[in-house]
């Protein structure tokens, strides 16, 4: 009750704090203002309009308390948005001040004009972060925009005052959204580079249970049951950094197949998915290191190390990876936490190749340094922790539980062939030979050697 408690209060605690009010948490979205406003003189005065409308942005504490507004030019903001450094952009037109006396009446109207606003999102960036970056800028370009009205109406002259005019300074600016670079349909309305960072870490945690299961069964440190069928394998003489070795081997293949796997099966839905030779690699290393950790920790730990690796893999990930909620609108806590979360830096690396053309500089860089990094450390840790396990002689079975084992499964069959029964193969005894230090089998397990129900061995457990 008391493990399963605090999983789940950890659990929760991450995810709702994730989601409960990410704009009372948002600070520092980045967002570009691009000025091309070329101004117009109306009665002797040059007025710079859109120079007006971002200046007053910049100094709006409700603006700039929740976005990084960055005056840019058009190019460098498409640049920015191009290598996942922008949720959007603001942009007022070149004509923007010539527009606006043309609807005041005080220009010569060739045509019916409109002045506007465009927001460019970046969905590419996430779905979450665009429409925050709009819901801040749209009632602050509102008020911008009454007060733009209220500065017009005294240069319209008496006789120019009809009924459409006076409307129109009431609130003169639109504000359009438009989509820079829109994704294809089947990218999962941006969420598909979520998703394959999620497999990618389930990979490496599922398939280091798969590895940590068989393998201590294969060495008859774990059961294995099918349905009522149960069977115990012999113990095998073989210390702790020696199973590491094996496991990690074995998952370090094994991840290679899962990762393919995920990819071909969807690409068979029709996922979008370009560049695949780049994707397979670095989501191998992602799933490998992963699984690696995971596989330490259940060497470190035993099995409450599932759970750690569940708690730092991922529930943790989800919560401040910035898959749907971005890192700018979580709490301080999980905004600090995102920095050294692997689900983080993978769909980093993901996003970099699924959106922006596999760029190093939007993400791909950062997350294979970082997978590598992670990848190195549980390497580090968990060959620290298992060598200082067996060099204390903190084995899973001690050299004499394993003799005993091995001499009671030989009587056993040898009592079976006395009374005439099928005589099994018969393992050989462990012999004093089979226990030196250099064997160093691991340390014992309370249930380790129990046997039941229709075990090869049921002699196993005596004693």
């Amino acid at each position: 009750m008391i493990v399963g408690s605090v999983v789940v209060a950890a659990m929760t605690a991450f995810y709702i704090a994730a989601v409960v009010n990410p704009l009372a948490h948002l600070s520092g979205l980045p967002v570009a203002v691009v000025n091309q406003d070329a101004g117009a003189t109306v009665g002797g005065h040059r007025l710079q309009v859109g120079a007006q409308v971002q200046a007053g942005l910049l100094a709006a504490p409700a603006v700039t308390g929740r976005l990084r507004l960055e005056p840019l030019t058009l190019a460098q903001a498409e640049q920015a948005m191009d290598r996942d450094e922008l949720y959007a952009t603001l942009v007022i037109p070149p004509g923007f001040t010539g527009d606006l006396l043309t609807g005041a009446g005080l220009r010569p109207a060739r045509a019916v004009v409109s002045p506007r606003v465009t927001i460019l999102i970046n969905q590419r960036a996430g779905t979450v972060g665009t429409s925050l970056a709009t819901g801040v800028l749209q009632p602050a370009l509102a008020v911008a925009s009454g007060q733009i009205g209220r500065e017009l109406a005294p240069l319209v002259p008496p006789a120019g005052q009809a009924p459409a005019t006076r409307l129109f300074v009431t609130d003169p600016v639109t504000v359009t959204i438009a989509q820079y670079r829109p994704l294809p349909d089947n990218a999962a309305l941006a969420l598909s580079a979520f998703y394959v960072a999620l497999l990618t870490i389930l990979s490496g945690f599922v398939g280091a249970g798969i590895v940590n299961a068989v393998v201590d069964s294969a060495l008859g440190y774990a059961t294995t049951e099918l349905g009522p069928r149960w069977s115990q394998r012999q113990p095998v003489p073989i210390n702790r950094w020696q199973t590491l070795l094996i496991k990690w081997s074995l998952i370090a293949v094994l991840t290679g197949v899962l990762t393919a796997v995920m990819l071909l099966v969807a690409w068979a839905v029709g996922l979008d998915l370009p560049y695949p030779w780049v994707l397979w690699p670095f989501i191998w290393l992602c799933a490998a290191s992963v699984g690696i950790g995971t596989i330490a920790l259940l060497a470190m730990i035993g099995n409450y190390g599932q759970l750690l690796a569940l708690l730092v893999f991922i529930y943790s990930g989800l919560a401040s990876a910035g898959g749907t909620v971005p890192i700018e609108a979580l709490p301080p806590f999980l905004r600090q936490l995102s920095y050294i979360d692997p689900l983080r830096q993978i769909l980093s690396g993901t996003r970099s190749i699924l959106y922006f053309n596999a760029q190093g500089v939007a993400g791909l860089t950062r997350g294979t340094v970082a997978a590598s990094a992670g990848l190195v450390f549980w390497l580090i840790v968990g060959a620290v922790v298992v060598r200082w396990y067996d060099g204390k002689g903190l084995y899973r079975l001690q050299p004499e539980v394993l003799a005993h084992v091995g001499q009671a499964i030989a009587d056993y069959h040898a009592k079976q062939a006395a009374a005439g029964a099928p005589e099994q193969p018969a393992p050989a005894p462990q012999s004093d030979a089979a226990r030196p230090d250099a064997a160093r089998p691991d340390a014992a397990r309370p249930d380790a050697g129990e046997a039941g129900g229709n075990g090869d061995h049921p002699a196993a457990g005596e004693g």
